[in-house]
């Protein structure tokens, strides 16, 4: 039976693919914070609520053992797991009022995660909105804001979910009553100034919904944008919110030694005394937001990361990289990245009984080496 090979299939077909959408309030340095991620030269202002389009830019998610298979196998390609990142416009008080519309809601809508930036340095050249600097007021004002969002769209669906049964009576679809019991528990939750995520819903409950993109339904990353400044994030921020994480970085600087080669960003990082970037870190954490985790392909041919939803069978492992695997699925053989590196190469690790075959019932994990059986 033959294993997986560049020649068999074209890919991606069914991989996880993760969007974040940029936002903040108005000069909280949200297009600096896109240029330190993706090492583009965006104008800072460029991005504005009333803009059709939205910058986006692909990026691969750092991942030093990527580079160790890469040492190991000596492939022709070498692939990265990658995350999407779209500089939406600012937001501000009031954009909640009669609901979000148009191709701002859309956007925000799109989005898998958050990358929330949060100003917290000084510029009297970049005026702030609310005139005072204060991280703790600005992520807490646009947090409400996405739960009067929220708001107004639970209750107009409430509104045709009871009209539709005032109408229809006994002929309604069957799905309408358990929608109904679903968006009353969002708007209690709302009501108390909640977001969604922190409910439990089924994973039927969540694919029935996904079409109307609730935003306090989906994970959050707050970067505190320091400027030019180093400084401790926890002592200017609190922020417990479920699916939330906090990471600061100094913006401007970083923004700055992107577009730099790399010899001269190091001299760059020692003249500032920046021992390492966070512009990586602010990547990575990215990637795990959305509970997404790596597996891997190896060979002559290519080293790769695949990126799966945490959970994922090997079945599903095997349509990350072509739908076909999946349907013809039989064994997967599993290697653990760190087994294989201990080993020093397939033959070793074979020869220690830590070579595997698994079925369709395995739940793959991060660092996995797989190969599919098909």
């Amino acid at each position: 039976l033959p294993f997986y090979t560049d020649a068999l299939f074209e890919y991606p077909v069914n991989e996880v693919m993760m969007r974040l959408g940029i936002i903040g309030l108005p000069n909280s340095g949200k297009t600096t914070i896109f240029n330190a991620l993706t090492g583009q030269n965006l104008s800072t202002g460029a991005a504005t609520s009333g803009q059709f389009e939205v910058p986006t830019a692909i990026v691969n998610v750092p991942d030093p053992r990527v580079e160790k298979l890469k040492a190991m196998y000596n492939p022709r390609k070498t692939a990265y797991a990658t995350v999407t990142y779209a500089d939406i416009g600012g937001l501000d008080k009031g954009i909640s009022e009669g609901g979000l519309k148009g191709q701002f809601r859309t956007e925000l809508g799109q989005a898998d995660g958050f990358l929330h930036v949060v100003r917290a340095f000084a510029d009297e050249t970049v005026p702030h909105p609310y005139e005072t600097v204060d991280p703790q007021r600005d992520l807490e004002s646009l947090d409400s804001e996405f739960v009067l969002s929220d708001l107004v769209v639970v209750e107009n669906r409430i509104e045709k979910l009871n009209n539709d049964m005032r109408i229809k009576g006994k002929n309604v679809d069957k799905s309408v009553p358990a929608e109904l019991e679903l968006m009353e528990r969002f708007k209690i939750q709302l009501e108390a100034e909640k977001p969604l995520l922190e409910l439990e819903i089924t994973p039927e409950q969540a694919k029935a919904i996904r079409g109307y993109g609730f935003l306090t339904l989906k994970p959050v990353l707050v970067v505190v944008n320091l400027g030019d400044e180093a400084r401790d994030v926890n002592t200017l921020i609190k922020y417990n919110r479920t699916g939330s994480n906090i990471v600061g970085l100094q913006g401007k600087i970083e923004a700055e030694l992107s577009q730099l080669e790399p010899e001269d960003a190091e001299l760059f990082m020692q003249e500032y005394g920046i021992t390492e970037l966070s512009a990586a870190k602010v990547i990575r954490l990215s990637y795990e937001l959305l509970a997404i985790q790596s597996f891997f392909t190896v060979g002559e041919d290519e080293v790769r990361a695949w990126s799966v939803r945490v959970g994922a069978t090997a079945p599903e492992a095997a349509g990350a990289i072509h739908s076909d695997l999946q349907k013809g699925f039989i064994r997967a053989e599993v290697m653990a990245y760190e087994d294989l590196i201990a080993g020093g190469s397939e033959a070793a690790l074979k020869a220690t009984g830590k070579f595997r075959l698994e079925g369709k019932e395995y739940i793959v994990k991060d660092g996995d080496i797989v190969h599919i059986r098909h």
